[in-house]
């Protein structure tokens, strides 16, 4: 018998949905500004609900569920993730912070904190905004956060699609708050 056997979907202890809206969440909002690509929005669905996040904000023009293809990537994660629909990233960040959430744009920026350095408490509340698929986040949405987080790139490419760049960071997140 293999040493390193793959889990069945009975080991896993997958919750339901219901359990799923129950379960305390990672006080973590993720905000999408302006994606093109309802694939990347169904994808950050996905990793929303395999980290337990409190919700998803989506602005601007980032299509919002019901939608075939965010449907085909997030596979149910729209069904159990708490997402709101904004007109524009500005009114999701006064929300965000009259709730005491710090800001953060995933940016390339000056003066940008690299992800591995930052510091968070253990229930601080945070929220990331990830910008356009090929123009980031707006510069003016960028202005009305608390600082801009980048991912440490070493090859010849400087991005990273807005749906791997929301895995790393996301991960990152909550990796730092076991």
């Amino acid at each position: 018998m293999a040493t390193n056997q793959k889990l069945s979907m009975d080991d896993l202890n997958r919750k339901s949905v219901d359990e799923f809206k129950r379960s305390e969440k990672t006080p973590v909002i993720v905000v999408l500004e302006n994606i093109r690509s309802a694939y990347n929005v169904g994808s950050v669905f996905r990793t929303a609900d395999a980290f337990l996040l409190e919700a998803i904000y989506i602005t601007g023009y980032t299509c919002i569920p019901p939608h075939k293809e965010i449907k085909k990537t997030a596979l149910g994660a729209e069904e159990t993730v708490t997402w709101k629909h904004f007109a524009n990233a500005t009114e999701a960040i006064t929300l965000l912070k009259e709730n005491d959430y710090k800001v953060y744009a995933v940016e390339q920026a000056i003066n940008s904190i690299s992800l591995e350095k930052i510091a968070l408490t253990s229930n601080e509340k945070v929220a990331f905004i990830f910008g356009n698929e090929v123009t980031g986040v707006e510069q003016t949405t960028i202005e009305q956060c608390d600082g801009c987080i980048e991912i440490p790139q070493l090859g010849m490419k400087h991005s990273l699609n807005i749906a791997t760049a929301a895995g790393v960071v996301l991960w990152e997140i909550v990796r730092i708050r076991l």
